[in-house]
């Protein structure tokens, strides 16, 4: 068993928080103010940002337990940054709601140091996974209760 320092949990903790302050501010007002319809996109944007705050609120009080919320929120920033703003940036056709959105992903960058690696390749690398099918003798109890 990898063993998390109390010091790394509270790291985690910070991240956590620093999400949940920064989507508070930006994102709630926003929708709790929004009036009309919203385009297709933009309400989904929004409905998943509302998740991913929900999930970072859990974060604080289970921080291991929703390090995938953080490692989902590090892959799609870090994507984006190379897919997206890293060609416009070299072509110089970044406009101002991308540049913007880059501010925003650089942060992502903060996650690597706040991460506990070992934990997470003890547990989502090196530990077996979950059964794909029940093993033989579960079947056979499966099948013999069936009958």
């Amino acid at each position: 068993m990898v063993h998390v320092s109390l010091f790394r949990l509270y790291l985690l903790r910070a991240m956590y928080l620093f999400i949940v302050v920064g989507f508070g501010m930006f994102i709630w007002p926003g929708i709790l103010q929004h009036r009309g319809p919203w385009e297709l996109m933009q309400s989904v944007v929004n409905c998943m940002l509302i998740a991913f705050w929900t999930l970072a609120l859990f974060g604080l009080r289970y921080p291991l337990q929703m390090l995938p919320v953080l490692l989902w929120e590090f892959v799609w920033k870090m994507v984006w940054l190379a897919t997206v703003a890293l060609p416009a940036w070299r072509s110089g056709s970044m406009d101002a709601g991308m540049q913007a959105n880059t501010f925003a992903c650089v942060f992502a960058f903060l996650i690597p140091f706040v991460l506990p690696w070992r934990y997470l390749a003890a547990h989502y690398v090196k530990k077996a996974g979950d059964p794909w099918r029940a093993a033989d003798d579960q079947r056979a109890e499966a099948g013999a209760s069936m009958r």
